[in-house]
């Protein structure tokens, strides 16, 4: 039985549809304004250049979320997909800008992007990695690796000025967790399915009360402004080319244990040829991204806690969502005012999403069959996976090409699980006798090839 708000397929009435579509929104667009403000900040560019990279971004991330959604003959899984620019490509980007410039970065990206391209044809061999005990792993180190994300939100964050940790931070946080919880739990209809956008929507009201929000960088803001396709040029340094593959390689892992994660929470069976499709929508639209003059995208993990929490997988609503990035990267003042929105309150809702995704990882796990073999995979790839995400300084005595592989929690924790399901030895059951009579071990064992 579906536990499913809205299917797939379902259109919502439309003024619900907006709502849902504004709340994906809110939860993208912190993480896909930063990554352009801290590449922009690490290069020591001019503000107004700093601006055209945001604007770029929001503008190719909408453009790619409508494809990813809708699907373009054989580009876009067509789901509930909201793309944006990933942090999976800051320290390659900062590396190469720092020598080559943004226009190093966008020409590797564009170089960068076949990996991934090319990956794409190689997914239904890469899904026979992925049976239940990796991908239960896979999603559940996805949330874990979210949580610190929302819980630096809630304290305040890092930005000059702000107290991590203020007692008004984490008040503002509880209020909006509080409500959300209320309002899933209690609400009807649309309270219920738009309670993330409702909960930051009074947690937003209540900082207005305190002054805690200022509207400076809402009336600097440009009204309209047209997108600067290659604004910033091309070039194609073979160093940066090998960085951002490995980049590519690196996301390409993330986004598949992303895609599973979308699988367990639409309800929709994830086959190798649905996961090429959303693969390749990644590479194509990180390709058209560059050419546009914005950083590479990949899709966003966050939003499926979106879906999980409010049983909302309409495509069509996110589609939507598409069009809105698209429009504030058109107008830059509607991202200003949504960037308004202080980090507590973005840590409250954070935080409710995010244990979703955990949530919904430990109801995979807990289908998977206790034995030793599984038990190991997933309590040494989760506690791999979780060493570096705790602890970033674990790697820093490294290479940075390792640094690159294995600096991200999701990746590490798919390695080890993919490594070790693939070298443990499969153990056969002592069935009881009651068990053998009935044909329980070989109904089982046969179910545990198919996945495998």
């Amino acid at each position: 039985m579906s536990n499913l708000l809205y299917q797939v397929e379902d259109r919502p009435p439309v003024l619900t549809t907006f709502l849902l579509a504004a709340q994906h929104m809110l939860a993208a667009l912190g993480g896909i304004i930063a990554v352009p403000l801290v590449v922009g900040a690490a290069l020591k560019l001019p503000a107004d250049q700093i601006i055209t990279l945001v604007n770029a971004a929001l503008l190719g991330s909408g453009i790619v979320t409508l494809i990813q959604c809708k699907g373009v003959g054989p580009v876009g899984i067509r789901l509930p997909c909201v793309m944006g620019t990933s942090f999976a490509f800051v320290g390659a980007a900062i590396s190469v800008g720092l020598e080559h410039g943004v226009p190093g970065i966008l020409g590797s990206s564009l170089v960068g992007s076949v990996v991934m391209i090319v990956g794409s044809c190689f997914m239904p061999q890469i899904r026979k990695l992925f049976p239940h005990a990796v991908t239960g792993v896979v999603v559940t180190m996805i949330g874990l690796s979210l949580v610190p994300v929302a819980v630096d939100w809630a304290a305040g964050g890092f930005a000059p000025g702000a107290v991590y940790g203020a007692p008004r931070n984490l008040g503002i946080a509880v209020f909006v967790l509080a409500t959300v919880i209320m309002l899933v739990q209690f609400g009807k209809g649309i309270f219920s399915a738009a309670a993330v956008v409702i909960g930051m929507f009074v947690g937003y009201l209540l900082c207005v009360s305190l002054g805690m929000i200022d509207f400076t960088r809402v009336s600097n803001a440009q009204v309209f402004a047209l997108p600067q396709p290659l604004h910033y040029g091309m070039t194609f340094p073979v160093a940066g080319i090998v960085a951002m593959g490995v980049a590519f390689l690196v996301t390409m892992v993330e986004t598949t244990g992303t895609f599973m994660a979308l699988g367990a929470a639409t309800n929709t069976k994830m086959r190798g040829k649905t996961l090429a499709r959303g693969i390749l929508c990644d590479g194509v639209g990180s390709a058209f991204a560059a050419l546009l003059s914005s950083p590479p995208v990949s899709t966003f993990a966050q939003n499926v806690g979106v879906i999980s929490l409010t049983g909302v997988a309409s495509r069509h609503v996110v589609a939507l969502t598409g069009v809105m990035l698209l429009l504030a990267g058109l107008f830059p003042v509607l991202g200003a005012i949504v960037v308004t929105i202080p980090q507590p309150v973005l840590g409250g809702a954070g935080l409710m999403m995010f244990a979703m995704i955990i949530s919904a990882g430990v109801q995979l796990l807990s289908k998977v069959e206790n034995t030793k073999r599984n038990g190991i995979i997933m309590a040494v790839s989760i506690g791999c996976g979780l060493a570096v995400t705790v602890r970033h300084e674990l790697l820093s005595q490294l290479p940075a090409f390792v640094k690159e592989i294995f600096g991200h929690g999701i990746t590490v924790g798919a390695l080890v699980a993919v490594t070790l399901n693939l070298v443990l030895p499969e153990r056969p059951v002592e069935p009881d006798d009651d068990e053998e009579e009935e044909g329980v071990p070989q109904a089982f064992l046969a179910q545990e090839r198919e996945a495998a």
